[in-house]
């Protein structure tokens, strides 16, 4: 009997899935523009901007699977001030190279436990797994990008392709992979 409201779930999840990829199509790409302006201006370079309009457009797509946002840009802008934010702190950060020996400062090391890492290995795995289901032309993209580093201008060169094709690559692998790890019900960072 329990399984009924989870399966009911699920089902008006996936129900939910094309008005929110219309509503993402329609309301948070036509501000890109706006976006990387105003990161851009924040300081940061393109290849920064990029990453960070990327995970801006998870948190606002993740977001709108729960409740779509009206209006869509007040959201937007607060999701990438925090963002924003989060760099600058990790920035203020003081490098373990600068700290010469470690037994002086008398901290304990948080090494993870076993179940954080079996955890850590079944989250690979599991994005390994969707990653492997995204087309070519998505995957390798995201993979330079995310996994390797390269910049747009990088990828595009490697690729023999537009940088504003690497751009829209990037976009659809984002988008495909989340609908990849939600169609299938795969969490990272939680049951399934």
């Amino acid at each position: 009997m329990d399984d009924a409201p989870e399966s009911l779930r699920k089902a008006n999840e996936a129900l939910h899935l094309p008005e929110v990829k219309a509503w993402f199509v329609r309301e948070v790409l036509t501000l890109e523009g706006a976006l990387l302006q105003f990161l851009r201006k924040s300081g940061y370079a393109d290849a920064d901007a990029e990453d960070i309009r990327q995970e801006v457009y998870m948190r606002l797509f993740l977001a709108a699977r729960k409740h779509i946002p009206n209006p869509t840009r007040p959201l937007m802008f607060k999701i990438a001030r925090d963002l924003l934010v989060d760099r600058a702190r990790r920035q203020q950060i003081v490098a373990i190279e600068a700290i010469e020996n470690l037994d002086a400062i008398d901290v304990a090391i948080d090494e993870p436990g076993s179940d954080r890492t079996v955890i850590a290995r079944e989250e690979l795995r599991l994005l390994q797994a969707a990653l492997n289901k995204l087309p070519k032309r998505y995957r390798d993209p995201f993979v330079m990008r995310k996994v390797q580093g390269l910049s747009v201008r990088e990828i595009a060169a490697r690729l023999g392709v537009a940088e504003k094709t690497v751009e829209m690559h990037l976009t659809e692998s984002i988008r495909a992979l989340a609908d990849v790890l939600y169609r299938d019900g795969i969490e990272l960072g939680g049951a399934p």
